[in-house]
């Protein structure tokens, strides 16, 4: 089945730059576009970052998942690209696609400080994404890629959550 992501927004992009800004993350999609693998597979070959990749790409809805049994008849989460292909209309304003860039290749302590003040402001029950990007000093576009690029915090309507732990 072919599947096409059309991204019409800059903060979208944000995954996409992430899912291979290293080269185990990009190995790993690799792997999981040719065929189905399993966290133990991948944790195998790449160690923690390979699954950390996974969930990663899970996040960020660039893998499905199904349930197969291993060889110990547990039955384990598989993992395989959704899309096939992307489509990027790309016709943004100079200081939004700053905003979607900066966030993308922003230094990882830099970027794990600001997370981790996001994560503090929404709390366990959530915030409205405005009142977020007020107390930040930040553009909503730049809000928005922050968290599209963590893997602790989520976009639900117009605010933003927690991530709930799913593993």
């Amino acid at each position: 089945m072919t599947r096409i992501k059309v991204i019409t927004e800059p903060a979208e992009l944000v995954p996409m730059f992430r899912a291979v800004d290293t080269k185990v993350k990009r190995e790993v999609l690799k792997l999981v576009t040719l065929e189905w693998h399993t966290v133990r597979d991948i944790e195998k070959q790449f160690g923690p970052a390979g699954k950390e990749a996974l969930l990663f790409f899970e996040k960020m809805k660039l893998v499905e998942t199904r349930w197969q049994t291993s060889d110990t008849q547990q039955p384990e989460k598989a993992y395989h690209t959704y899309y096939t292909s992307f489509h990027i209309n790309a016709s943004w304003p100079v200081y939004e696609i700053s905003d979607v860039l900066a966030a993308a290749v922003m230094d990882e302590k830099e970027f794990t400080k600001i997370e981790k003040q996001i994560f503090d402001l929404v709390g366990p029950q959530g915030k409205f994404a405005g009142d977020v990007a007020e107390v930040l000093g930040v553009t909503f576009t730049m809000l928005k890629s922050l968290v599209k690029r963590s893997t602790k915090l989520d976009y639900r309507g117009h605010r933003i959550e927690r991530v709930k732990e799913s593993h």
